[in-house]
């Protein structure tokens, strides 16, 4: 009889067995300011009439035309422009598993800057395709000549723009970015433009949108300040989507989550209130950790700031001994040595976490 270890060997991939999962840090009982989420719950008011509409919910019912309704609530919210259309995904993670997929024609090449967000590559392996990094600069500036490079020598299908990016919380430079999306249509490459930070930001990319047939825009519902809902959307031209969504899986957002999404797009001022108090944070945060000795902060238009210290690892340690979690970020690329991405939060979780990182650094 075949052991585990055998027919694991035999039937699961070999390339999955080394990989590495997402990793997701235990933050109980501590201050957790490690996966940028929106630090305010909802007024009592709201949570008590959200509880009594989920309560309603036909959860012995798939979800059906409310998910257009959502679809249609989402593309008014982001102003969607004309000729262009919108599908969902769980979370902005599974969008990037459909557009995977989608784009895995023979040969298949994608292409970011490094260090971005992990999963641009992790789902580029699991779909079998080829994953090219372009490291960006010293003070985390797109390359634009590496950039410009890498798009003429490898011929990408598929290039992710985190904008703004994370870890880094950069938002790149306009005329930089404008020169890889003509690089990218030279060669017919779709250019994914991932504004998962976008309330936080000062601008976004939705007049490319209208310019570029292949730029498409990925946003997020988790920094709008529903991490727990799971909400992801795609726009871009009617076509693509098209044949996107037919990589959709069915009923991929439940009906309490497209509830949930429905009532804050109802509610949007709530949630404007909020991030701007988070961009106010976060300036002052900035400020803050500029004036201590040994710490360099990078710019951020994001709702976290990237910052330098002496020694990331030992300062990572005394501030969770100290009950506050952030994440060393060191390890993901050697242009992160020494870095931690602390998430911006209300003025109580920020005083805590700057009392916790001059102690222990």
């Amino acid at each position: 009889m075949t052991n585990l270890k055998q027919l694991m060997a035999r039937s699961l991939r070999a390339d999955v067995q080394t990989m590495k999962a997402y990793p997701i840090q235990s933050s109980a009982g501590l201050v957790k300011l490690d996966t940028m989420e929106n630090p305010f719950r909802l007024p009592e008011a709201l949570q008590q009439a959200l509880g009594e509409r989920l309560g309603k919910v036909a959860l012995n019912r798939y979800p059906a035309e409310r998910l257009n309704d959502l679809r249609a609530a989402l593309a008014a919210h982001a102003q969607m422009p004309e000729g262009c259309d919108i599908t969902l995904g769980n979370g902005s993670d599974e969008i990037i598993t459909m557009l995977s997929m989608a784009c895995n024609v023979p040969g298949a090449v994608y292409l970011s800057p490094l260090p971005s967000f992990v999963m641009y590559a992790m789902s580029a392996q699991l779909q079998g395709a080829r994953f090219v990094g372009v490291p960006l600069t010293a003070d985390f500036e797109l390359d634009g000549p590496a950039m410009l490079a890498a798009i003429a020598a490898e011929k990408p299908n598929l290039i992710y723009l985190a904008y703004p990016n994370n870890p880094t919380g950069s938002l790149w430079d306009d005329a930089v970015i404008e020169q890889i999306i003509a690089a990218a249509g030279e060669i017919g490459a779709l250019v994914v433009m991932d504004e998962a930070y976008q309330p936080f930001a000062e601008r976004d990319s939705m007049p490319r949108l209208i310019r570029h047939e292949h730029v498409l825009i990925m946003r997020t519902m988790s920094k709008f300040g529903l991490a727990g809902v799971r909400i992801g959307y795609l726009i871009a031209r009617k076509a693509l989507i098209t044949e996107i969504d037919k990589l959709r899986p069915p009923f991929n957002v439940g009906v309490l989550n497209t509830e949930a999404a429905l009532f804050a797009l109802e509610h949007v001022g709530e949630y404007s209130r909020q991030a701007a108090i988070l961009r106010a944070q976060r300036e002052l945060l900035f400020a803050e950790l500029q004036a201590l000795p040994g710490v360099h902060p990078f710019p951020s238009q994001g709702n976290m700031i990237l910052a330098r210290v002496p020694d990331a690892a030992a300062t990572f340690e005394g501030m969770k001994a100290r009950g506050v979690l952030i994440k060393n970020v060191s390890a993901m690329h050697p242009l992160l040595a020494n870095c931690l991405r602390i998430t911006v939060s209300n003025a109580q979780e920020n005083a805590m976490m700057l009392s916790a990182l001059k102690a222990s650094l």
